[in-house]
């Protein structure tokens, strides 16, 4: 058993933002995520392999999806599913303030 805490051992402000792998697993995985102000390269967008839901547990932060004219306005305790293969971005983190994400990696199974 491995004790930790999500909100402990934050690096101090780097140009990238932090991701750090907390568990992987055959299902998937979860990261802990951290953005001082970080945004996503100008004209990039994730395309994952993978289901995504994530939640916001500190900070505030902005999503823009492909195709989609609204931002997604994120506030501590926001949560999103992101379908596998759902192109986005991350538009806009509080530079004020470290914002910390909880990502959950996973493939959907056939029930």
């Amino acid at each position: 058993m491995h004790l930790s805490n999500i909100y402990k051992n934050i690096p101090p402000r780097a140009p990238d933002e932090f991701i750090e792998t907390l568990l992987t697993h055959a299902a998937g995985k979860v990261e802990r995520i951290v953005s001082f102000g970080h945004v996503s390269p100008e004209n990039f967008w994730y395309d994952q392999e993978t289901d995504e839901w994530v939640i916001l547990l500190s900070g505030r932060a902005r999503l823009q999806f492909e195709g989609e004219s609204e931002l997604v306005m994120m506030e501590t305790g926001d949560y999103v599913f992101i379908p596998a293969h759902t192109k986005h971005r991350v538009e806009w983190t509080d530079p004020g303030a470290e914002s910390i994400w909880l990502g959950v990696h996973f493939k959907q199974t056939a029930a």
